[in-house]
């Protein structure tokens, strides 16, 4: 490895050791906007069971598409916002924000259930009262949810690199003799 080629990889090392913690603290945003934005799914009791109060609602696939949404959008932010502090790409930079883009979908994830919604439906329908509604705990049904983040980090990263990174130099071709290579 040359003493440039050593360098560059010593700054990009030290870009995606901050990349990483910067974009796993964004999970934080992620779950607070995905637990103020998601639908909730109502909830009823009765005296001897709770049921969802609308059977055809769509509130819960509602709450999986609010989090693949807000999940993409931190993702191509992440990505575009790497690309213009370092144009160059890197294997070691695009890793960091994909890995750091898994830990920030399973933070924001974390977030959303957990300051969500009480989890212990039955205790929650028993404090609330018969026949009074409900919100149900805020819940990812689909799990492959969680790899719209860093998808769409490295696929924007790529797009970018490739767009408007930095070329490599064009190879220089020896010009073809003159008068067509034969004589005689």
């Amino acid at each position: 490895m040359e003493n440039g080629e050593g360098q560059d990889m010593k700054r990009e090392l030290r870009l995606a050791a901050i990349v990483l913690p910067a974009v796993v603290l964004a999970g934080v945003a992620l779950g607070l906007l995905w637990l103020w934005l998601a639908p909730r799914v109502a909830l009823i009791s009765t005296d001897k069971a709770v049921f969802v109060l609308d059977t055809e609602g769509e509130e819960a696939a509602g709450a999986d598409g609010t989090f693949v949404l807000l999940a993409l959008g931190f993702g191509v932010l992440c990505a575009a916002v790497v690309f213009l502090i370092h144009r160059r790409g890197g294997v070691v930079l695009v890793l960091a924000l994909a890995l750091g883009g898994l830990a920030a979908s399973a933070l924001g994830w974390g977030i959303g259930y957990w300051f969500g919604p009480e989890h212990d439906v039955v205790a929650h329908a028993r404090a609330v009262g018969e026949g009074v509604m409900f919100d149900a705990p805020l819940q990812l049904r689909a799990r492959a949810a969680l790899l719209a983040w860093p998808v769409a980090s490295m696929v924007v990263h790529l797009a970018l690199t490739a767009l408007f990174g930095p070329r490599d130099p064009e190879p220089e071709w020896p010009a073809p003799p003159l008068g067509g290579g034969t004589s005689g």
